[in-house]
């Protein structure tokens, strides 16, 4: 008899996690659609995808993130990708009842005093924090959901400076893609991220040569999460 696999559908196909995703998974019931195979600003073509394959599981990356200035600059583009797109992934899902895996981020909380645990009081850091927060509201009406909440980056750290003044839990999308497999079942909100450290420190490990510089007026100074959660799971 033929095993049933339980089929995975992953927006944004192209882009830099889903990339990192799909070399890290390498599993034939992930699905990773471009943009011209299931466009997220259209309902038609969500649904037409999504019948086709017939998932289980929807994990939405798809969206607008860097460089975060953009989101000063398009406000009606932030809007589009990571607030209507995302509600009408939410729509789609709970109309062909599928599980949504829904990626946000740690900047949603205020970022001062640091060690944010699922349940604190959120202000976002920025403009882009407010279109995430704008999708998780869409999200957590689907009570078939899951919420993460990740500081992630590439590796190695792209960037030529890092701020020695800002903590954080910077965690790279290698680590958080072999997380998923272990997370697909679980409901609510989970924080995803590493040690709590400045973001120089975390960077310095993998490029000795990288430039400290003061990030105060970019970010609060303790964005950090509390992972507790995420580490009762993971062990």
């Amino acid at each position: 008899m033929k095993k049933n696999i339980n089929k995975i559908v992953v927006s944004g196909g192209s882009g830099r996690f889903a990339t990192v995703l799909k070399k890290a998974i390498n599993s034939k019931n992930y699905y990773f659609p471009s943009k011209s195979q299931m466009n997220i600003l259209n309902l038609k073509s969500l649904e037409r995808y999504l019948k086709l394959k017939k998932p289980k599981y929807f994990i939405h990356v798809a969206g607008l993130s860097r460089p975060m200035n953009i989101h000063d600059k398009k406000i009606s583009k932030s809007i589009d990708l990571n607030i209507i797109g995302t509600c009408n992934v939410v729509k789609i899902c709970e109309k062909l009842k599928i599980k949504l895996i829904y990626f946000s981020t740690g900047y949603v909380y205020p970022g001062i005093r640091g060690n944010y645990t699922e349940t604190d009081s959120l202000n976002p850091i920025n403009k882009y924090a407010f279109s995430k927060l704008g999708g998780e509201c869409a999200v957590r009406m689907y009570d078939n959901s899951l919420i993460l909440r990740i500081i992630m980056c590439e590796k190695p750290f792209v960037h030529k400076s890092a701020f020695y003044d800002v903590k954080t839990n910077f965690i790279f999308q290698d680590d958080v893609a072999k997380m998923i497999p272990r997370l697909l079942n679980k409901k609510g909100i989970i924080n995803i991220g590493g040690k709590t450290q400045s973001v120089y420190n975390f960077a310095k490990k993998y490029n000795n040569r990288i430039k400290q510089i003061s990030g105060r007026k970019i970010f609060p100074p303790n964005p950090s999460m509390n992972l507790s959660k995420l580490k009762k799971i993971l062990n």
